[in-house]
């Protein structure tokens, strides 16, 4: 069974905006190759960190919701580990239902 998860990525500072494009979309594919479903994806921008990481104090946010099987997940833990355009990420699941939501929303905004 497929659950639906957020991911919150935390990009260097240092790429330009089509260079984040290029990281987002490069998790955006990892999940769909493997059998996932995009539900949303919302770029914030460069943003000012809380905290310095990495004597960084700006970073691009990105929010992918998305939904995958527990193998896909653990894949795209060890990549998002490994990648040095990614400050920080966190994974959350979501609520059940919450895939159905985000779809109908969708759905909405498109016919209105």
């Amino acid at each position: 069974m497929e659950n639906a998860y957020e991911v919150m990525l935390i990009v260097i500072p240092e790429l330009d905006e089509e260079q984040v494009e290029s990281t987002v979309g490069r998790f955006r594919t990892i999940i769909e190759r493997t059998g996932g479903e995009i539900l949303n994806v919302d770029q914030w921008g460069k943003r000012r960190l809380a905290y310095e990481i990495d004597h960084r104090s700006e970073a691009y946010y990105a929010v992918i919701h998305f939904t995958v099987g527990e193998r896909t997940l653990v894949e795209l833990k060890r990549i998002l580990r490994v990648s040095d355009d990614v400050l920080r990420h966190m994974i959350v699941k979501l609520p059940p239902g919450y895939a159905e939501s985000l779809r109908e929303e969708e759905s909405v905004e498109a016919a209105g």
